[in-house]
């Protein structure tokens, strides 16, 4: 049975409509009339659900944010235009001056360099630490941290986080937990194990065909009772809270990041993403069988695979007992050398060479003279970034083909 199968019918009926047109309609305008005064009151203190204006919401891109809520068992969802963007509206609405953010696991260069450069220079802090360091990460909690930030799966590490037991160390200090989800939808469920927030690039896997930049966060509701967003910690939330109760999150994003910085996603990336979710579930089920295979394949014929589907890999029972859906499109190779690096990827006939991942395709990447060409020594050491690494994100081609392909590409 499809792993995903709980979602096939869910997608397909809820993008697509019964009466009138089947596919979704782009509602390609920047402006929307408010017809009377009134309405217009109405829309901008949120009593009345009609669009405000492109740059803070599209009825293309609510049908989208409405479908990934829905997926992640989320209050409402905010659909962004690239997956950074989504990281950047997820934590910023949340951070000032002063605060600190905690970094589990492995990290995406982008992400990296977004917490460690950019965020520094408007003093706000970060720690990092690798997925298993619970004591540390809980000792470095202190009234400054607002954030503990983790990847579902460590890119291009391939670390795995026990997820729970991370949201358990935030849930005991007030602290919000946000998963980056980008290659895991549907496989994992953040919100179901503790976390506040998850962020999607939906360039990646979602789509799935490399037509279109575009990213989500999907919010938790907040709690009638007790909830962290309540205390202290997070009193710039309150306004919101009192004003829109459960979905306050929804509003302090649009507010605090939307509004200002203008990441929002237009109505036609929305609409390619809409129709990239209609097979999402077949394209997941897919890929990670084909996966597993690969790389014990390929781990059978001595290359350097870093998968924790394989046995003996420092992460499998992590990996067998909270990734039965598997963790994604990605596993790694790692050729000792750049050069051999290079000579793998000109010898492959399959893998197209783009940063991308969780195409339709197979793609391929040497990852220290690209994405991580310009970080020090240390940086690469912790991130899992070694001389000979290739990343490789395996698509919807013959399992066997690939396999055929990456032998002969290693010249074994």
């Amino acid at each position: 049975m499809n792993n995903f199968e709980e979602f096939s019918t869910y997608f397909v009926q809820n993008v697509g409509s019964k009466e009138g047109a089947v596919s979704p309609a782009i509602m390609q305008s920047a402006a929307f009339g408010y017809g009377n005064p009134e309405t217009a009151e109405g829309i901008f203190d949120g009593s009345v659900k009609k669009p405000l204006y492109s740059r803070m919401g599209n009825p293309t891109t609510a049908k989208l944010e409405g479908i990934l809520a829905e997926m992640d068992g989320g209050v409402g969802a905010v659909a962004t235009s690239s997956g950074m963007a989504a990281t950047a509206l997820a934590t910023i609405s949340l951070l000032k001056s002063g605060d600190s953010i905690i970094s589990i696991g492995g990290l995406f260069g982008g992400t990296y360099s977004y917490f460690s450069e950019t965020l520094s220079r408007f003093g706000i802090s970060t720690q990092f630490f690798d997925v298993d360091e619970f004591e540390k990460i809980e000792n470095a909690i202190d009234e400054q941290t607002k954030i503990i930030f983790l990847e579902s799966v460590g890119n291009p590490n391939m670390r795995l986080p026990d997820i729970r037991a991370i949201a358990d160390i935030a849930s005991r200090h007030g602290i919000v937990l946000i998963v980056d989800n980008t290659i895991t939808p549907m496989s994992v469920a953040p919100l179901e194990l503790g976390a506040d927030i998850v962020v999607y690039s939906t360039t990646k896997i979602i789509s799935g065909n490399a037509s279109v930049l575009g990213g989500a966060a999907v919010f938790r509701a907040i709690s009638e009772g007790e909830d962290k967003f309540k205390t202290e910690r997070y009193e710039e939330v309150h306004k919101f809270i009192k004003k829109m109760g459960k979905m306050a999150l929804i509003a302090n994003a649009k507010k605090r990041a939307m509004r200002d910085f203008g990441m929002s996603a237009s109505a036609f990336s929305s609409y390619l993403t809409l129709l990239g979710l209609e097979t999402l579930p077949l394209r997941m089920d897919r890929v990670v069988s084909s996966v597993e295979k690969i790389a014990a394949a390929l781990h059978a014929k001595g290359l350097n695979v870093n998968h924790p589907s394989l046995n003996g890999h420092v992460q499998n029972v992590r990996y067998n007992a909270q990734f039965a859906k598997g963790c994604g499109t990605l596993l790694t190779i790692d050729m000792g050398t750049q050069e051999a690096a290079y000579e793998f990827l000109r010898r492959s006939k399959l893998a197209t060479i783009t940063a991308n991942i969780g195409d339709s395709r197979t793609l391929a990447l040497h990852m220290a003279s690209t994405i991580y060409s310009d970080f020090d020594d240390a940086t690469r050491t912790f991130l899992g970034i070694t001389p000979g690494l290739i990343r490789i994100s395996v698509g919807l081609e013959n399992p066997d083909d690939i396999i055929e392909d990456f032998i002969q590409a290693a010249a074994l």
